[in-house]
């Protein structure tokens, strides 16, 4: 798989960002490439003792412009240096597509940047 030239992108903002002792949750909003206003919920588990790295569990939906309604979970790892975060991820949507997805989340300016590769094509 050549990383260089994903076959989507997207840009997404923190909606919510709420802080525990061991774990970090959030909210995101945004356009992706293919599957447009995508609404995701994530939670990180921090694994590390310094907090700069662990696992996450999330869940993605949508609803394309034909009202089909997509919605994938999301099991992944993460990586964190100060307010930058790093995430690597699989998704299993609904109509069969398997995406390996990554995202550069900025916590100061809640932008977030992504892109994909298609593992396997919608049924």
């Amino acid at each position: 798989m050549d990383i260089t030239k994903p076959d989507g992108t997207g840009r997404l903002k923190v909606t919510r960002l709420t802080l525990d002792e061991d774990s970090m949750s959030c909210d995101f909003e945004g356009q992706v490439e293919g599957y447009g206003s995508v609404f995701i919920s994530h939670e990180y588990r921090y694994t590390m003792q310094e907090k700069s790295g662990g696992t996450l569990t999330g869940e993605a939906n949508t609803f394309l412009e034909d009202g089909t309604h997509l919605t994938t979970p999301h099991l992944g790892t993460f990586t964190q240096d100060r307010s930058k975060i790093r995430i690597y991820f699989t998704d299993l949507v609904n109509n069969g597509a398997v995406n390996f997805v990554i995202w550069d989340i900025d916590i100061l300016t809640k932008d977030v940047d992504l892109r994909f590769w298609e593992v396997r094509s919608a049924d």
